[in-house]
């Protein structure tokens, strides 16, 4: 997972980035809290509706996603999760963070995690 400041890079500047490099890329969008922060993610990345909204389904699910990669052989996808300043204090961040990565680490190449410090 690599992790930039939104002073330095721009959301479009890192699509295009990702774009440039041959791979898809999907945008999470900023949530304040841990519920909204999972939400957020189960709605961008289509989890199923039996989601549980909570980090052990946000591990399951992310890994049911990274499989659906490869096995539908689409494009390598980058997601890009914008986090705003209030949520990088909460105490979930780092345990999503670790979550992310090692979703990243068992997909290999057709999963990447960039996430933007706001």
């Amino acid at each position: 997972m690599k992790i930039y400041s939104a002073d330095t890079w721009t959301v479009e500047e890192l699509t295009d980035q990702v774009a440039d490099a041959g791979r898809r890329s999907l945008v999470i969008p900023a949530a304040d809290s841990k519920k909204e922060v999972l939400a957020t993610f189960g709605e961008a990345l289509e989890f199923p509706e039996h989601y549980g909204v909570n980090l052990d389904a946000l591990n399951d699910s992310l890994h049911d996603f990274a499989d659906s990669i490869s096995d539908n052989g689409a494009e390598p996808l980058t997601v890009i999760w914008q986090v705003p300043a209030a949520f990088r204090s909460d105490r979930s961040f780092g345990v999503i963070c670790e979550i992310l990565q090692d979703a990243e680490s068992y997909a290999g190449k057709d999963l990447a995690v960039i996430a933007v410090l706001l």
